[in-house]
């Protein structure tokens, strides 16, 4: 892992963006405040919600979809993480998919430009890494990508190119730095207030 997050620091300090990443960054910024909210329950930094969720469900505009894997947050996951809800909002969600399911994203401590990727990566899987490729989830629209992509479970096909703009260079786009970055405290009873609101759910 350690090596995972060494090389994403220096991709992160070498990278350049090929395409135009300005629309989704003023989207995402615009929405800083929904994401910052989910932050202070779980630890996660906003601008790392923000990305997962770019990536996992498009231009979610009404925010629809699981942070999880793109699926309606309002009834039970069929794509993995399998047989997670119905939730009652967004946030309750974004919950379960940073704390609950891996690769357990609340966990992690090192919120470093290259930690931080890291994180990225194994949320998407570390298929690419297996590879010593970079991953099209963190480098799509840089120049640290080319082409090749995981086209379904276990096919990678290495002429496609990942219509997808990545995670690093959707951060650099937003303006993210990285160095005295602090990540939230979570609040303490978050954890029971989810159990709470998951056993009183409507099904």
């Amino acid at each position: 892992m350690s090596d995972l997050v060494a090389l994403n620091a220096g991709r992160w300090d070498r990278a350049k963006l090929t395409r135009d990443f300005s629309a989704v960054a003023a989207r995402l910024n615009s929405r800083k405040d929904r994401y910052q909210n989910i932050g202070e329950r779980t630890g996660v930094p906003w601008f790392a919600i923000a990305v997962i969720h770019e990536r996992e469900a498009g231009s979610d505009n009404n925010f629809s979809a699981n942070i999880a894997n793109g699926e309606p947050w309002n009834r039970e996951t069929r794509l993995v993480p399998r047989g997670r809800g119905p939730f009652r909002s967004f946030e309750d969600a974004a919950y379960d998919a940073l704390v609950l399911c891996p690769p357990f994203a609340a966990k992690n401590k090192d919120w470093s430009s290259g930690g931080t990727l890291a994180l990225l990566e194994r949320y998407n899987g570390l298929g690419y890494a297996n590879r010593g490729l970079p991953s099209p989830y963190i480098w799509s629209g840089t120049d640290q990508y080319e082409k090749g992509k995981y086209v379904s479970d276990g096919h990678f096909d290495p002429s496609v190119v990942d219509k997808q703009l990545g995670c690093a260079g959707i951060l650099k786009a937003m303006g993210i730095t990285f160095g005295a970055i602090e990540p939230p405290s979570p609040t303490r009873d978050s954890f029971l207030e989810f159990i709470l609101s998951s056993l009183f759910r409507r099904k």
